[in-house]
C-alpha cells in the first residue's frame, strides 16, 4: 500500500521529483527513510542495493532493492544512520542520514555515477590468440548432467576505432574442432542431426554494436550464423583491460563473454530427435568465450569477414 502511494505521487510530480515525503502507517514513535535512486541520466535505478546501518551500534538494520521506480522505503527508531546505496557499474553512494520520528521528509534523488573504468584497448586491430583464448559451452544433457564442451580451432579478432562505439568484432569457428570428451557423441554432434559440418562448416558471428552498460560491461550486439541460420544475440562482455604479456612482451587485451542460444532458434530440432529415441542435450546452451587479443596496430589487415 505504502509503495503504491509512492508510485502514484511519484507520478503526479514527475521523474526527480524527490517525492519521498509522503504519509506511512508508522509504528508509534517510529521514523521513515524513504529515498529515490536515479542513473546516470536521470532514470530510475531499479534493483540497486540498499543498506543501512545504526552508527551507534555499527550493526544492519535495514537492507534491499530499490522498486523499479527506484525507491526504497524503511521504517526505523528515530537515530543516526549510515546509508549505502550501490549498482553493478556504477560508484557507490554514501551518506549520514538522521531518521526522526514521523513521515519522513523529502530529499533529492540519489544518482548514482559511472564507476572508474578500465583504460580502453587502444585503437586498430587486435588479434585473437587461440593459445590464450577458449570458446566453451555448457548444455543440459537430456535426463542426466551438464554436457561441457569447446570448440578447439577458430579465428578472428577486434577492430577498435576512435570512438569505441564504432568497433567491431568477428569470429569464425571450425564447427568440426568441436570436442566435448566423447567421440561417439563428438561424430554425433558433428552429424547431420546437429551441426551438419560437411554442409555448413563455419559458425560465425559479427557485431553490429557496442553497447556500453557502465564499469568494465558491455553488450555486443550482432549476428551469429550456425547451421546455414543467421539470428541476432547479445553477448554479455565484461573487459578485463589490457597488460604487456607473452614471450614478446605483446600488448593485449582480454574479456569474458557469456550468451544463452536457444538450439531451435538455428533449426537443430531437439524434440525430433528425442521422438526418434537419440538421447541429446537439451534446447538451450550457455556460451562462455575467455578471450585473450594481440595489439596489430592500425596497419594489420582486419579480420576475415
Amino acid at each position: 500500500m505504502a509503495l503504491a502511494l509512492l508510485r502514484r505521487r511519484r507520478s503526479e510530480r514527475g521523474p526527480g521529483s524527490g517525492a519521498t515525503g509522503f504519509p506511512l502507517p508508522l509504528p508509534p514513535g517510529a521514523g521513515a527513510l524513504g529515498r529515490e535512486v536515479v542513473d546516470p541520466v536521470g532514470q530510475p535505478m531499479g534493483a540497486a542495493d540498499v543498506t543501512v546501518t545504526a552508527l551507534d551500534t555499527h550493526r544492519v538494520v535495514a537492507r534491499g532493492t530499490t522498486d523499479p521506480y527506484g525507491f526504497f522505503l524503511a521504517a526505523l527508531p528515530p537515530g543516526r544512520y549510515s546509508l549505502m546505496v550501490a549498482a553493478e557499474g556504477l560508484h557507490p553512494h554514501r551518506e549520514t542520514v538522521d531518521v526522526a520520528a514521523g513521515p519522513a521528509a523529502p530529499g533529492e534523488p540519489i544518482q548514482l555515477q559511472p564507476a572508474r573504468g578500465l583504460a580502453l584497448p587502444s585503437p586498430g586491430t587486435w588479434l585473437f590468440d587461440p593459445p590464450h583464448t577458449a570458446i566453451r559451452f555448457i548444455a543440459q544433457h537430456v535426463g542426466m548432467a551438464h554436457v561441457h564442451g569447446r570448440f578447439e580451432r577458430f579465428e578472428g579478432g577486434i577492430r577498435i576505432g576512435e570512438d569505441m562505439a564504432d568497433s567491431s568484432v568477428h569470429v569464425r569457428i571450425d564447427a568440426s574442432s568441436i570436442t566435448t570428451g566423447n567421440r561417439t557423441r563428438d561424430d554425433h554432434l558433428r552429424s547431420a542431426d546437429f551441426l551438419d559440418v560437411a554442409r555448413f562448416p563455419y559458425i560465425d558471428f559479427q557485431s553490429t554494436r557496442f553497447v556500453y552498460r557502465g564499469g568494465s560491461r558491455w553488450t555486443l550486439q550482432g549476428s551469429l550464423t550456425m547451421h546455414g541460420v543467421s539470428r541476432s544475440v547479445a553477448l554479455d562482455t565484461t573487459y578485463l583491460g589490457t597488460v604487456n604479456g607473452g614471450y614478446g612482451e605483446e600488448l593485449r587485451c582480454a574479456a569474458l563473454v557469456q550468451a544463452e542460444l536457444h538450439r531451435e532458434d538455428y533449426t537443430l530440432n531437439w524434440r525430433s530427435m528425442l521422438a526418434r529415441g537419440i538421447a541429446v542435450v537439451g534446447p538451450t546452451v550457455r556460451l562462455e568465450l575467455d578471450v585473450q587479443a594481440m595489439y596489430r596496430t592500425h596497419d594489420t589487415p582486419t579480420p576475415p569477414r
